[in-house]
């Protein structure tokens, strides 16, 4: 499925793929690469780290702790907030580098604000009262 848009996927993957040397790489495909904070037994949707997808329109990245942690959201300009859709997808036509700058930036301090911790994400979504069902209910439980 070669595209106009296979550069643009290549740049964003350029960016998450040096925390999947320090993470968990979870899809390398020519469309979808992924990054988990677990390796595979332990993953459920609340390890998901970020991922980047070729679509036909738009390239997403997507980068799900700025979803669980409301904090890291609030850095984000207004430019790069025009690219989100939803709380942690941000959608590309074109490359931007001024936007793909601060897109690392934010990416280095989720993964800093992580710290390839798998419970993080659980954690977080247990103080802000969205917990995922199994990792959520295991985590209060432990309280």
């Amino acid at each position: 499925m070669p595209t106009d848009l296979e550069p643009f996927y290549r740049r964003l993957t350029s960016i998450l793929e040096p925390y999947g040397r320090r993470l968990h790489v979870t899809a390398q495909t020519p469309t979808e690469y992924g990054v988990d904070v677990a390796p595979e037994p332990e993953r459920d949707p609340t390890t998901w780290f970020g991922g980047v997808r070729l679509g036909k329109r738009y390239v997403s990245y997507y980068l799900m702790p700025v979803y669980v942690d409301p904090s890291l959201a609030e850095t984000i300009s207004p430019e790069l907030r025009g690219r989100m859709q939803g709380k942690s997808c941000f959608n590309f036509t074109k490359v931007d580098e001024g936007l793909f700058a601060e897109l690392d930036s934010l990416t280095r301090a989720s993964f800093e604000r992580t710290a390839g911790d798998p419970t993080w994400g659980a954690a977080k979504r247990v103080e802000h009262g969205m917990a995922h069902r199994r990792a959520g209910s295991a985590l209060e439980s432990e309280r």
